[in-house]
């Protein structure tokens, strides 16, 4: 079967490096004999479901093609309702997953074999991607819970004062707004987030 190998990158904030992995998911493609041929990236939250990137690559990839990612939780830190809704878009384009902390999956990436241990591998890859993407949730909703006793703690004992705001950004955001930029030109002007642009149009 000829297919596509497309790389996904995300990271969750505008702080952190989308790209960091590049370089092991492209050695990785390699060593396997495939080459990735395109690569989407961007700083969105996993535990969001419509990501730009993650669907233009679901657009654009064909049956059989690969969506190539460091972990599954690159992709979902999704609810249990949004993955299934994620899942379904991915399964009815027959687009195969594989990640580097999902070693079933690294078998698509190889000469298929027979039908029936394709399709073995294929049930049980599907089985162990459910299982991941459920334990990369409960990783988020753990951290965010440590989070938010964290911050009501600092809050009783007088020491939490909040993120700081970054007068410049919100300054440059303002502008753009004015002159009527949309929010993607100013996100790739500026790098920030829709969410960032979205509370300073609301103070407009």
């Amino acid at each position: 079967m000829t297919y596509r190998i497309y790389g996904y990158l995300r990271a969750s904030t505008n702080e952190q490096d989308a790209l960091r992995s590049k370089a092991e998911l492209s050695n990785f493609a390699e060593g396997l004999g495939g080459n990735v041929c395109t690569w989407f990236s961007e700083n969105e939250s996993g535990a969001k479901l419509h990501r730009p990137e993650l669907f233009r690559l679901l657009d654009i990839a064909a049956a059989g093609d690969v969506l190539l990612v460091e972990q599954v939780d690159r992709i979902s830190r999704l609810n249990m309702n949004d993955w299934e809704s994620l899942r379904k878009i991915i399964n009815d384009k027959q687009i195969r997953i594989v990640a580097l902390d999902l070693p079933t999956s690294h078998q698509l990436l190889k000469a298929s074999t027979d039908e029936f241990t394709e399709r073995m591998l294929s049930a049980v890859n599907a089985m162990m991607l459910d299982m991941l993407a459920a334990i990369s949730r409960k990783d988020y909703e753990d951290r965010r819970r440590r989070q938010e006793q964290g911050i009501v703690n600092a809050k009783a004992e007088g020491k939490y004062k909040g993120r700081p705001v970054n007068q410049k950004l919100h300054s440059h955001i303002r502008d753009l707004l004015e002159a009527g930029r949309s929010y993607s030109y100013i996100q790739e002007m500026l790098g920030c987030s829709r969410h960032t642009i979205s509370k300073i149009k609301k103070l407009l």
